[in-house]
C-alpha cells in the first residue's frame, strides 16, 4: 500500500460523509465527486466497502430508487449519528491538520503557535 493510500484511508470516511451531507448520492456519483475534488485514485472498488462500513455503523442509510438511465440505484443519506460523527471528524481534523503541516514542513516556530 502506498503512502498516499495509507493517508487517504484515515480520512476517506470523513470525505465521504461530507459529500453525502450535501446531497443524497449513489456510489458511482460519489466516486465522480471525489475525483472532481482531486482524489482521482479513489476507485469504485474502494468506495463501496466504505459505504457498507458506514451503513453498518448507522452513519448513513441507503434507499433503492429507480433510475432514468438503467437499473435501480442505492442513494445514501446521512443519519443523525453520521452527522454527529462528521462534526467530530471535522473537529479532530482541524486540531491535527495545522500541527502536522508545521511538523512536516519543518517550521522552526511551530512551538510558538
Amino acid at each position: 500500500m502506498s503512502i498516499r493510500s495509507q493517508l487517504l484511508k484515515g480520512i476517506l470516511d470523513g470525505c465521504v460523509l461530507a459529500i453525502i451531507e450535501k446531497e443524497e448520492i449513489y456510489g458511482y456519483e460519489l466516486s465522480q465527486k471525489l475525483q472532481q475534488y482531486g482524489l482521482k485514485d479513489i476507485s469504485e472498488g474502494t468506495i463501496y466497502p466504505v459505504l457498507l462500513r458506514l451503513q453498518k455503523s448507522n452513519w448513513i442509510v441507503g434507499t433503492m430508487r429507480p433510475s432514468d438511465s438503467g437499473p435501480n440505484r442505492k442513494y445514501y443519506s446521512l443519519t443523525k449519528e453520521g452527522k454527529d460523527n462528521l462534526d467530530l471528524i471535522r473537529q479532530e481534523w482541524d486540531s491535527l491538520s495545522t500541527p502536522i503541516t508545521n511538523i512536516l514542513r519543518g517550521d522552526e516556530d511551530a512551538n510558538d503557535s
